[in-house]
């Protein structure tokens, strides 16, 4: 059976070879305006629980990536959600972990150099970087919403079990974090 692939196939604008897709948020970033009923980050959390179990994944758009990244991203905050006993200290959790230092496409700290494209200029990186930070502070609050969504605010066991799942056997987080 195949791995689930992004039906977000309209975008108007990419950096490197990854679509910037719009995202429902708060989050000031370079995020295209939302129009639709589900965006990428939806996308990434429904298939998320299919997907993590796959090691290959055939890329079909640039849409995909930003799946890719998303869903390597759900892991690392499932990672930091298994510490945290309710859901402020997990939005706490999150919220550090979306604005912390990361590696983008081209820089040796990224995962998946071979599937990314480098950013050609500066400036399409700092794009890249702001984009990449906005659906990451999104993304954490979505997670931590479904961790935490039951109504004695212990987190879900249904979810965190997934945390030392490795999609594609690869981690955004270096060995050993």
């Amino acid at each position: 059976m195949p791995a689930y692939h992004s039906t977000l196939l309209d975008h108007s604008q990419a950096v490197g070879n990854m679509a910037l897709l719009p995202v429902k948020t708060q989050f000031r970033g370079p995020a295209p305006p939302f129009s639709a009923d589900m965006d990428i980050i939806d996308e990434a959390l429904y298939f998320f629980k299919a997907n993590v179990f796959f090691r290959t994944y055939e890329i079909k758009s640039e849409s995909d990536r930003v799946l890719i990244y998303i869903t390597l991203y759900i892991t690392e905050c499932l990672k930091r959600l298994q510490k945290c006993s309710n859901k402020n200290q997990g939005l706490n959790e999150m919220y550090t972990l979306a604005i912390s230092k990361f590696d983008i496409p081209g820089e040796p700290g990224f995962p998946l150099n071979s599937v990314y494209a480098k950013p050609s200029t500066p400036v399409e990186a700092d794009l890249m970087r702001a984009y990449l930070q906005q659906v990451r502070q999104e993304t954490g609050v979505r997670v931590c919403e479904k961790v935490f969504s039951s109504e004695d605010g212990k987190p879900s066991k249904w979810w965190l079990c997934f945390a030392r799942k490795k999609f594609m056997d690869k981690s955004l987080s270096g060995p050993g974090q």
